[in-house]
């Protein structure tokens, strides 16, 4: 069983990891394109990532399960408490840096289904409603790609956190 929550940790944290490197690696082409275009790629993520979102809160829990079966003199247990810490990190971005914008991004899209019920909760953007001018969207621009590659390095930790912890 021991087993197998770990091989349950490592695919709910590589999935986790996954996606915001995917983000992260687009972020030099990204850069490149103009307003409009840019908001049409932005168009694309949902509900794709959305639906694979649920692998972090997911990896969270294998990864508490996971704790509480390693003793805490356990020299592995500090490395899957880094894990988690750092996939917790990972989530708390997205929540604080990634949703209010991606809710700006769809603020004028009429969404259905699992991704309007999900758009809808967490804090509104701030600046819903004043249009969209060159300083603005820029701003959000910067503000989703740095939360993303924020997301990866601490994905990445997550990951090379777990798979030392399994080592030893």
């Amino acid at each position: 069983m021991l087993l197998g929550l770990k091989l349950l940790c490592i695919l709910l944290v590589s999935i986790s990891m996954a996606l915001a490197l995917a983000h992260a690696l687009e972020l030099p082409g990204k850069l490149r394109l103009e307003k409009k275009d840019y908001l049409t790629v932005q168009e694309i993520y949902y509900p794709g990532f959305t639906v694979g979102g649920f692998a972090e809160v997911l990896g969270l829990l294998a990864l508490a399960g996971l704790l509480y079966f390693i003793p805490i003199d356990n020299p592995s247990f500090k490395w899957t408490l880094a894990s988690f810490i750092a996939l917790a990190a990972l989530h708390a971005t997205y929540w604080i840096l990634t949703h209010p914008t991606n809710k700006f991004w769809l603020q004028n899209k009429n969404l259905k289904g699992t991704g309007a019920v999900f758009f809808e909760s967490g804090s509104a953007s701030t600046e819903k409603g004043q249009g969209m001018d060159e300083n603005l969207w820029k701003r959000y621009r910067n503000r989703w790609e740095a939360s993303h590659v924020i997301r990866a390095v601490l994905g990445v930790g997550s990951l090379m956190f777990l798979a030392y912890a399994i080592a030893l």
